[in-house]
């Protein structure tokens, strides 16, 4: 059972999270009611005043696209070191540098009453982050009051075991997982220190606790490229969708990604000489183009932001955890939600910051990896912005 740190600190102008006695369901409601929400032994009841207060100034940017879908980055820490995200002698950021807890719930849920139906948690690896669940329970909130469609947490699922059955009984209903190969040896060469046993049973307590899963896959030239239809098929035996993603040149991982990258027309080829793969208008609010497989009945989505970007029809945003706001993956512009959340606890210079970042949101990204072009397209790490 994960132990509550510390009391929630209230919004502003909203009213706090109530802890109550576990020992009596009576008092201030009904027990394990929707509007409750439990952290440890500590259960908070949300007295709703002002979250039902959505805004009326919807967020588009200046190329008509509406932003309903915020990324966030909760820590750039990871218990692995994976080859095509980052170096093996990674630096962090220092810890004073991160967002607490109490802030980041007040960038989401000022996000939220702007319009943002769906928060996905990443990192680094999110469920290392202090003080996680107690973010999920708040985020849970909004769900409850129905301004928020879905939390959803992205991982390398080495830490699902413990807390696979917590984070669904605090609102997240789907997690999105990342694993690149079924082989041992080549998950540890991949993570440089993970254990493909942990993770495996990591799914098996997330099918246990009832979370929908998704396996994501970095398709790596001469890697994996082999072993992705039988990937495809074990997916298929577990009940788990997956989607396959094209490599990044994001930060410096100490190698030439041109001799990782695999184009994803090519996996669709040979994928389809052995599965029956058939057109889907499935969607998840994010950039995956997914077809079904007639064979599992499951589904396969395929990112794809080189060989076939989707800028066009781009709803997301991503905050790191040190409030750096970037409207896109692949662009170097931000804004510091940091420095507009201290300046005035009355949000109003936040919201103007938000109000900026819709203007700065560009109309795609440069991302290129060819030979002879070695170096990343961007030099922050995915782990600090969020993958």
């Amino acid at each position: 059972m994960v132990e509550a740190r510390r009391r929630l600190t209230p919004r502003p102008q909203t009213q706090p999270l109530t802890p109550t006695s576990a020992n009596n369901p009576t008092e201030n409601g009904d027990d394990r009611s929707r509007k409750t929400r439990y952290v440890g032994e500590k259960r908070y009841i949300h007295v709703d005043t002002t979250l039902s207060r959505i805004a009326t100034k919807i967020m588009q940017d200046t190329f008509g696209r509406s932003i309903t879908y915020l990324r966030v980055s909760v820590t750039d820490r990871c218990d692995f070191r994976c080859f095509y995200c980052m170096s093996e002698e990674m630096e962090f950021l220092p810890r004073k540098d991160l967002l607490s807890i109490e802030e980041l719930d007040q960038v989401c849920s000022t996000f939220i009453k702007r319009g943002v139906r769906k928060i996905r948690l990443t990192g680094g690896e999110p469920l290392v982050r202090r003080g996680i669940m107690e973010l999920i329970a708040r985020l849970g909130e909004h769900k409850d009051s129905g301004l928020l469609d879905e939390i959803t947490l992205t991982t390398n699922g080495s830490q699902l075991a413990k807390h696979a059955h917590e984070i669904k009984r605090l609102g997240v209903e789907r997690i999105n997982v990342s694993m690149d190969t079924l082989d041992a040896d080549k998950f540890f060469e991949i993570t440089r220190r993970g254990k493909l046993d942990q993770v495996l049973m990591g799914l098996e307590a997330a099918k246990d606790a009832g979370l929908k899963v998704k396996i994501n896959t970095v398709a790596l030239k001469a890697f994996n490229e082999h072993e992705l239809s039988d990937m495809l098929g074990w997916c298929g035996e577990q009940g788990f969708d997956m989607t396959m993603i094209e490599t990044m040149p994001l930060g410096d991982i100490g190698g030439d990604r041109s001799d990782q990258y695999l184009p994803l027309s090519s996996v669709r080829a040979r994928l389809e000489a052995d599965w029956t793969l058939t057109p889907s208008d499935h969607t998840t609010g994010g950039p995956s183009k997914y077809l079904g497989v007639a064979e599992t009945g499951q589904k396969v989505g395929f990112i794809t932001p080189l060989s076939d970007h989707f800028c066009d029809s781009c709803n997301r945003m991503r905050l790191t955890c040190t409030g750096t706001l970037y409207m896109c993956l692949g662009q170097d512009s931000a804004v510091d939600m940091r420095a507009a959340l201290r300046a005035d606890p009355t949000l109003e210079k936040l919201n103007t910051a938000i109000d900026e970042s819709l203007t700065l949101k560009p109309k795609g990204h440069e991302f290129v990896i060819e030979p002879g072009n070695d170096g990343p397209a961007l030099k922050r790490h995915m782990s600090v912005t969020g993958g």
